[in-house]
């Protein structure tokens, strides 16, 4: 009794056959509506449907293999691999050149972090159809996984290569020169996919995240603008739109909304929780920042830019002993964050600004203290005798008024004037932007 095929293939036309088989055999229409609804519906339903025409004894060989991979399918899509697994297992007793059970066991292999029986999956799913892009697709997935870019490269270069058409093989690739911070070919490898799938909001949300690496900030929040219109669910984009927005300094107030919509939609996301602690400490609002990175690091104890903000941010508040040792944890988890946050104009104490170290305290540390010794992007000790530590204390203010001038003039005026002071590093960003 042969009525579908499977749900990734298209129904098997039928016509008035079936239609008079029902008419003329009502006992026969039971097992087939199941079959139809296990082919077609989705969730429990499709689940029961199958369940009921397995039970009926009245498919067999391929057919009844095809009911399996069906239900295995449902199982999956539900979260529940081991029974998806059982499933699969019995589709392929059935039917062992079934490419299809082959694939889909290798995609719970691997959620279950069985690597090496998902590999041979894949590659028993390749060896029956060497012209399925999909197990390659997949096969690259799981390399990714495991940390092997090029080998994940090669099996993404083979799926566009028989499918030049795969957006989210190109989407993949994107990620593997991400990864490997080549931004430039990450974005052209995003680009395309979002011209094969002009409404693909995870693409948009990647392509900004590789803007925001190569400093392109306005483009980033451009992206992410787009990820979040064609995904209003999409809390990475919200995240990630709060962190360019927050880095540039623009309509701070705004991109602490953004910061809470990603939280209201992934509330234990230590990412978010500490971007919205950065923007808290932008907007002067340290004690609510303290907050936010206490709670990214209850989620993540070894967090290092939550570690390096609360640092940042107790330094300001005149505890030297916690500040330094929150740095001085984070700098040990990740060399080179200091260099990450001087990069978005902040460094531990630049000079004496409000809430910061005395000069008195800072020579009362002792050798190693990152205030002491002067960390990336801080004022060394005979600047610090050079320029009055009311200059930095200014710097802000006159920061706010360049950003509302926008303009050449004014920022290289804002570099000259506080050279050593919090905004420098945005300053030279600006003024070579514009000059760009």
């Amino acid at each position: 009794m042969t009525l579908m095929r499977s749900k990734t293939q298209q129904i098997v036309g039928v016509g008035g056959v079936v239609a008079g088989l029902f008419l003329s055999n009502p006992a026969a229409a039971a097992p087939a509506n199941d079959n139809h609804t296990c082919a077609n519906a989705s969730g429990d339903a499709a689940i029961v449907a199958c369940g009921r025409a397995i039970a009926s004894r009245k498919f067999k060989g391929i057919d009844l293999a095809q009911l399996y991979y069906n239900r295995g399918v449902e199982y999956a899509a539900k979260g529940e691999c081991d029974r998806a697994i059982a499933d699969y297992n019995q589709a392929i007793r059935l039917d062992p050149k079934y490419m299809l059970a082959y694939n889909k066991r290798g995609d719970c292999h691997m959620r279950q972090g069985s690597n090496l029986r998902a590999l041979e999956d894949y590659a028993k799913a390749i060896e029956l159809d060497p012209t399925n892009s999909r197990a390659y697709k997949n096969r690259g997935d799981l390399y990714e996984n495991l940390g092997q870019l090029d080998r994940a490269l090669e099996a993404y270069d083979e799926a566009v290569r028989i499918d030049p058409k795969f957006s989210g093989a190109y989407f993949n690739r994107g990620d593997i020169f991400r990864k490997k911070g080549d931004f430039d070919r990450a974005i052209s490898e995003y680009t395309e996919s979002i011209r094969l799938e002009p409404k693909y909001a995870d693409a948009f949300n990647r392509r900004g995240i590789a803007h925001l690496r190569k400093g392109e900030y306005e483009r980033a929040i451009t992206d992410q603008t787009e990820a979040i219109r064609f995904n209003p669910k999409h809390a990475k984009a919200f995240n990630d739109r709060c962190w360019a927005a927050t880095i540039v300094g623009r309509a701070l107030h705004q991109a602490l909304a953004d910061c809470n919509e990603s939280l209201r939609l992934d509330g234990n996301d230590p990412d978010a929780l500490a971007n919205r602690g950065f923007t808290y400490f932008k907007l002067g609002q340290l004690a609510d920042a303290i907050v936010d990175y206490d709670a990214a690091l209850k989620v993540a104890p070894k967090h290092p830019s939550s570690l390096y903000g609360r640092g940042v941010v107790k330094l300001r508040q005149g505890n030297l002993e916690g500040g330094n040792a929150d740095i001085a944890t984070a700098t040990a988890i990740q060399a080179n964050v200091a260099d990450e946050f001087a990069s978005y104009g902040v460094a531990p104490v630049a000079e004496r600004a409000p809430g910061s170290a005395t000069p008195a305290q800072s020579a009362a540390k002792p050798a190693g203290d990152p205030v002491a010794e002067g960390a990336p992007g801080s004022a060394t000790p005979a600047q610090s005798a050079a320029k009055p530590a009311a200059d930095c204390a200014r710097a802000e203010t006159h920061w706010k008024s360049v950003e509302e001038l926008k303009s050449l003039a004014a920022y290289e005026d804002h570099l000259a004037r506080f050279p050593n002071c919090e905004f420098v590093t945005l300053a030279r960003l600006r003024i070579d932007t514009l000059k760009r």
